[in-house]
């Protein structure tokens, strides 16, 4: 398929390229929609726009996968993936980058002028997907969601205009655009700060779970937590890892929590400041934490890099009771009957500032996430499972994430405040009121 040929790019079911055009991350839900229109440039998205419009079809987008909204039937799927262009300018610190493009690819394209994006834990990852949702990265405690600090975007709407968008041209949009989800334009790309960081000190500190007292482990963590500096980022995860073959003898079925650590600062003062946790938690299975350049981040949290099935979601929390979290971390341990991954992040610092965009539950202290691989189980037992979960802390919850709710693409209760889900409504009206883009679009 010639890329730059806008005919040649329009697949239907049956045709070759049609299933491989659909591939992406996450496998557990299916897309079959009428057309795909393979953008190679921002005019044919404009011309898959207005194609869908003249034809009454709603519109969805799909990058790499990561963030799909669930199965999805009919209508124009338009697909990102070669909108992937990164472009530095060094003397400003910003990055435009491509709707296709990932955090990998922008990472080391800022690297080569000492600067690095405000990515997620995963290189793999679609960038402007994952702004979009607001985009919780490895150095958010000291500079918020990405989102806070995009300067541009260049969309589509829904009458097959294109439109360059600032907070000064287009106040209302840009507003809705960050942070609101995927109802209002289709996004070719954006323009976001880069920061000054070459290097960092990092890693994560993993227990056996099976030896440890997950909640003795959860109060030390929290505990410490209260006293870190907003240039210290972390959070703490457990999975029980699956027995097979592929993995590690020493992970094989093994029950893991791990913390993890990324920090600005000095490698001697990032020592200073974990040294407490280290006596609070006592000799991990594995410790990583190090100096690192910043290339070598996603080892922090390792974020499997393969094509799996997953359903997940989150819950923002105003407080933590460190016994309410350890619960939901044992309903999701060895206990349980599948799978699960809980990861509890500690929020605050410059996530807490106010920005020009909807990204909600600013003043949440903690976002407690849940991942339910499907291989092997249902979507309806996973779903399940995480709601008698996150039931455990019902009484602390401010509502969820919408960068970490994973398939079921229906659920919208929770993801924001009353006045921010009316002000969106409005956008919606006055930006798509025959709501063509009511697919939804793949967030990462």
């Amino acid at each position: 398929m010639t890329t730059h040929d806008y005919d040649s790019a329009t697949l239907r079911p049956g045709q070759d390229g049609y299933a491989e055009e659909l591939a992406g991350f996450q496998t557990g839900y299916v897309q079959r929609p009428d057309v795909i229109r393979a953008a190679a440039r921002a005019d044919d998205v404009v011309a898959a726009v207005r194609y869908a419009a003249a034809a009454g079809l709603p519109v969805g987008v799909h990058a790499t996968g990561h963030g799909l909204p669930g199965d999805t039937d009919g209508g124009v799927l338009v697909t990102t993936r070669r909108l992937d262009e990164v472009t530095v300018d060094p003397v400003a610190r910003t990055a435009r980058i491509g709707a296709g493009a990932r955090w990998g690819a922008v990472a080391e394209a800022a690297a080569a002028h000492g600067l690095a994006p405000l990515s997620g834990s995963a290189p793999t990852v679609g960038a402007v997907g994952y702004v979009l949702g607001g985009g919780l990265g490895i150095l958010a405690r000291e500079y918020g969601y990405t989102a806070d600090h995009v300067r541009s975007l260049d969309v589509v709407t829904a009458d097959g205009t294109a439109r360059h968008v600032t907070a000064g041209s287009d106040p209302g949009l840009y507003w809705g655009l960050l942070g609101g989800g995927p109802g209002l334009a289709v996004v070719t790309a954006l323009e976001v700060d880069l920061v000054p960081v070459t290097r960092l000190y990092g890693g994560f500190l993993a227990h056996d779970g099976r030896a440890t007292d997950p909640a003795a482990l959860l109060a030390a963590y929290t505990r410490w937590a209260a006293t870190v500096p907003a240039a210290l980022t972390s959070s703490v995860a457990a999975l029980v890892y699956p027995d097979l073959p592929a993995l590690p003898g020493h992970l094989r079925g093994q029950y893991v929590v791990s913390v993890r650590v990324a920090f600005t600062g000095s490698a001697e003062e990032g020592e200073r400041l974990v040294a407490p946790l280290r006596a609070a938690l006592g000799p991990a299975v594995t410790d990583t934490l190090r100096e690192m350049p910043y290339a070598e981040s996603p080892t922090i949290h390792n974020d499997p890099e393969f094509p799996h099935a997953y359903y997940g979601d989150s819950v923002f929390l105003s407080e933590l009771d460190a016994d309410a979290v350890a619960e939901v971390f044992a309903r999701c341990g060895p206990a349980a009957d599948a799978m699960h991954v809980v990861q509890l992040n500690h929020l605050g610092g410059a996530l807490a500032r106010p920005a020009p965009n909807a990204v909600p539950h600013r003043d949440a202290a903690w976002l407690l996430r849940i991942l339910s691989p499907l291989d092997g189980s249902s979507e309806e037992a996973a779903r399940a499972h995480q709601a008698e979960a996150f039931g455990a802390v019902a009484e602390y919850s401010l509502g969820r994430s919408l960068n970490f709710a994973f398939g079921g693409g229906e659920r919208t209760e929770g993801l924001y405040d009353a006045d921010t889900r009316k002000r969106l409504a409005d956008l919606k009206a006055a930006y798509d009121p025959a709501n063509l883009f009511r697919r939804g679009c793949d967030l990462g």
